[in-house]
């Protein structure tokens, strides 16, 4: 019998994550347009080709940074939000960044934990990294929840953290470590 190989690097029973291509700008830019009123004030993805290709690039072409596709398997590997590992740092510390965004038809359907579980996995496993954080501003419940949800601690609280918005904000700080997970 054949054997297919899989698009992804990971998968669960409903999403698989893969990596950024060029490719993909059409219809991921398609997707932020239509999900700015879910993603405002938190989130600003790019939503036009240049923009997308010049993310996407350093996502594809940078060491210190990997970009996941979160993509619906029974919709055809359509696209339902990423998730993006920034500021890595190797050697002693091994940590990572997170920040993540689902696509408004996507949203509140479980698929961005699911994601954000297979993220973590790859991350401790294939990647060799030991620690991911993520920095969430306190009113974004859906984040602090998915955060929460999948396992993260809070450890802390950091006011005027990141300019985000035209303005500088606070953030909560939510980790995980890899002896914290099953897979760890």
């Amino acid at each position: 019998m054949p054997h297919t190989s899989s698009p992804y690097l990971a998968e669960g029973p409903r999403v698989g994550i893969r990596r950024f291509t060029r490719a993909d700008g059409t219809e991921f830019t398609a997707r932020v347009r239509e999900s700015k009123d879910l993603h405002h004030p938190w989130l600003f993805p790019p939503d036009d080709l240049s923009a997308y290709s010049a993310y996407a690039g350093r996502l594809i072409e940078d060491p210190t940074k990997a970009g996941f596709l979160v993509c619906e398997k029974e919709a055809d590997g359509a696209l339902a939000g990423f998730i993006n590992i920034n500021n890595i740092v190797r050697g002693g510390f091994r940590c990572g960044a997170l920040g993540y965004g689902a696509f408004a038809h996507a949203a509140g359907r479980g698929l961005m934990r699911e994601a954000l579980d297979l993220v973590v996995r790859y991350a401790f496993g294939p990647m060799g990294l030991h620690r991911l954080e993520i920095n969430v501003q306190p009113g974004n419940a859906a984040s602090i929840a998915l955060a929460r949800a999948c396992g993260f601690r809070l450890e802390g609280f950091s006011p005027k953290m990141l300019f985000v918005d035209g303005a500088w904000r606070d953030h909560e700080r939510w980790a995980i470590t890899s002896e914290m997970t099953a897979s760890g």
